[in-house]
């Protein structure tokens, strides 16, 4: 096994575990100039023309992106956690989101939970307490990401609680505007934050909710963030780490 039961369990109590070397930093570096590349007219080393706070860049099929997420060693890590129903990507699925440190407001900085499936006749992404539709979200370091380089902010244990408020609503679930007061009642809970070398990768359950940071650091900041979508649905009688915390 990948990882540890000390880690697996961590993962249950803790919402997130950081895979250290899910791929080579290396690799994760050529990613990152692979994205360099897709900046325009921002330049790696003139900071000059890094004229606002964020950048957002989509999904990523080049050949040093496939390379990364073949990784046995993240695959197998994300099927110990989200189990047999769990998809793996072809390429680097979701939003690369790059953050500068210059001033401004980001305007994305706010604490929320991940929506996951569309309802018919609603324009809005939905949610409920079986997760439909994803198993995991991932927070994939394209750079090395102290706490001064924007790192993505996590509200410990914070899917415990998200989970069991969803209950209510079935297997409807909710849209995304209806929940803000159910990250709210997670003020609470306790902060980490998702530090690493390029190359590391945070596996968190979808329910977690988390942040981004504004940077006070001095260099870019790169980090994917592809969503584990699921074959299909879990049931109550699925038993993995993701599956267990649903309610």
């Amino acid at each position: 096994m990948v990882l540890s039961s000390r880690q697996v369990d961590a993962f249950v109590e803790r919402g997130f575990v950081r895979l250290e070397a899910a791929f080579s930093r290396p690799l994760a570096l050529t990613c990152q100039s692979v994205l360099w590349e897709q900046l325009g007219p921002l330049a790696p080393g003139d900071t000059s023309t890094w004229d606002r706070p964020v950048v957002r860049l989509g999904s990523q099929g080049a050949a040093p992106f496939r390379k990364a997420v073949a990784s046995r060693r993240w695959l197998d890590a994300i099927q110990q956690l989200a189990g047999p129903k769990a998809l793996a990507h072809p390429h680097l699925a979701g939003t690369v989101v790059v953050r500068f440190p210059v001033e401004g407001d980001p305007g994305d900085d706010g604490w929320h939970i991940d929506t996951s499936y569309r309802q018919d006749g609603h324009d809005d992404w939905w949610v409920n307490h079986r997760s439909r539709g994803r198993a995991l979200l991932m927070l994939v370091l394209l750079s090395d990401i102290d706490q001064t380089d924007a790192p993505t902010r996590l509200r410990v244990g914070s899917h415990h609680d998200i989970a069991s408020a969803l209950v209510p609503f079935h297997d409807r679930g909710i849209p995304s505007s209806d929940t803000p007061d159910l990250v709210s009642a997670t003020d609470h809970r306790p902060v980490d934050l998702a530090t690493g070398q390029a190359g590391d990768v945070y596996l968190c359950h979808p329910f977690l909710v988390h942040a981004a940071h504004r940077h006070r650091g001095t260099t870019p900041r790169f980090l994917a963030q592809p969503g584990v979508l699921l074959a299909e649905d879990y049931t109550h009688d699925d038993t993995s780490p993701v599956a267990a915390v649903l309610a």
